[in-house]
């Protein structure tokens, strides 16, 4: 520690009083990192023996601060004995923050706040810093070529499907990474690529996103770190808020470029499966090989992002065995061993209650359940043929009294119940955390928004079980 206490000393003028070492064991990257103090001054020294690393951290830090963008200032450093300080920004990371205002599914408003804060912030690393970056001091590639993928796609095949007993062919599976690497470079490939852009990299300090571990930075594709954010395992993000946010990212990212969004979103999945991939190799790594058995924690959420890409996220070329993998990764009885862990952190049984008109699409489960109950009001009388009804909703006191007096209604309603309890004890007893229950009617504004109202009022009383409701044709109307 002398090293880092004559660095606190150079800048500070004084020795340090206190020294408490951070993240220990728990961190994959190596670096011992330490917070030094004396009074109200404290910095974060870094001890890492790759050089190479610290000098791109360090020249990507002052570059990142010349265009103004909300990094760690570097205090003192010393390359050549493999340290330096750095502003301390404190102890509370987007995911903390995010685990401590979350129930489930539902994600409190100041954390998703902070998300579109930092996915505003994203592209002005990705374009405007990106632009003038001396992309020499990237370490250990300049870029996201088609050596850096074969890294991370061999990472993944030999530190995680090897040590986790997921039959493959080897040839096959190759011709796969090899179609999925070609399509990866056909995306434009001229901006920075902060490589680890995810939820514990993100430092909230004063009320702001601060950015950290960008060491691994090179020049590469926009959809990779958007990707990283939105799929990082453990934050476990609803779909729902990961399409806001692609949204919001996309917004941001066209007033740097002339954005054509169909293009982008040509490539966007192709990058969520590399970062999956890359990521379930580290935790194969750290958890399998160095059996730091923290790591595998991450595998289920890992896992419940790939089920939900199988049901919803279609590749423009095939990939069979990779798919295969995937299924097999899936029926895994050494993988779904790791589940338990991950669902003791998710206690309540998750009920999603929709209403929509059967003029549209039935709403989809992103869950990647394949779906749940669906039942058509359409028999019931319908308040939107009166013309005192027709401005109103399924929500509103007049509709509701009216539907209250219909004895269709009550019958109806009593075999809903019937079968949505027996199908919430059921799960509940076997474990499951996702029951998906939709409304239809005609319009989508009347007799499915009060079934599903009232549904969701007779749950909500229940015991571990978290009522989450949509009104799909209402959100359309802005009501």
């Amino acid at each position: 520690m002398d090293v880092l206490n004559k660095l606190f000393e150079k800048h500070f003028h004084a020795s340090a009083e206190r020294i408490q070492q951070l993240q220990g064991d728990l961190g994959g990257s190596g670096r011992k990192i330490i917070r030094l103090s004396r009074g109200n001054q404290s910095a974060i020294g870094i001890l890492y023996d790759v050089r190479e690393e610290n000098a791109a951290f360090l020249a990507f830090s002052r570059h990142f601060r010349r265009h103004g963008l909300p990094v760690p200032e570097i205090y003192e450093e010393d390359l050549d004995r493999d340290a330096y300080i750095e502003q301390d920004l404190g102890d509370t990371t987007l995911f903390d923050f995010l685990s401590l205002n979350r129930s489930g599914e539902s994600i409190a408003a100041p954390v998703v706040e902070h998300y579109r804060k930092v996915v505003a912030e994203l592209p002005r690393f990705q374009v405007e810093a990106g632009r003038d970056l001396d992309y020499s001091v990237c370490y250990p590639r300049g870029s996201f070529d088609r050596q850096s993928i074969n890294w991370d796609l061999n990472y993944f095949k030999y530190y995680f499907l090897r040590l986790a007993a997921i039959p493959f062919n080897e040839q096959a599976l190759e011709d796969d990474f090899d179609r999925l690497t070609n399509l990866l470079l056909e995306a434009p490939g001229d901006y920075f690529l902060y490589r680890d852009f995810q939820s514990r990299n993100v430092m909230l300090h004063q009320g702001k996103p601060f950015f950290v571990d960008y060491q691994g930075g090179r020049k590469g594709a926009l959809q990779y770190d958007i990707a990283s954010l939105l799929f990082d395992a453990k934050a476990d993000l609803p779909p729902d808020l990961r399409q806001q946010l692609l949204d919001a990212y996309l917004e941001a990212l066209s007033n740097h470029i002339k954005l054509d969004r169909e293009a982008f979103l040509r490539y966007y999945y192709a990058f969520v499966y590399v970062r999956i991939l890359q990521a379930l190799g580290a935790y194969g790594f750290r958890g399998f090989y160095e059996r730091k058995a923290h790591f595998l924690q991450s595998v289920p959420y890992a896992l419940k992002n790939i089920r939900w890409l199988l049901h919803n996220a279609k590749l423009p070329i095939e990939l069979p065995t990779l798919l295969n993998a995937f299924q097999n990764m899936l029926g895994s009885e050494k993988l779904l061993r790791l589940a338990p862990q991950a669902q003791a952190q998710t206690k309540n049984l998750v009920v999603r209650i929709f209403s929509f008109s059967f003029h549209h699409d039935l709403p989809k489960d992103d869950t990647g359940n394949g779906g749940g109950f669906i039942f058509d009001g359409r028999s019931l009388p319908n308040p939107g043929r009166e013309e005192r009804f027709k401005q109103l909703t399924g929500k509103d006191a007049p509709v509701i009294d009216y539907l209250n007096q219909q004895e269709s209604v009550h019958k109806y309603f009593a075999n809903v119940v019937s079968l949505v309890d027996a199908s919430v004890a059921s799960y509940q007893q076997r474990g499951f955390k996702n029951l998906m229950v939709s409304f239809g009617c005609t319009g989508g504004q009347h007799r499915s928004v009060f079934l599903a109202e009232h549904l969701a009022k007779r749950l909500q009383g229940q015991n571990d079980v978290e009522v989450l409701v949509r009104h799909l044709e209402l959100e359309k109307m802005g009501r």
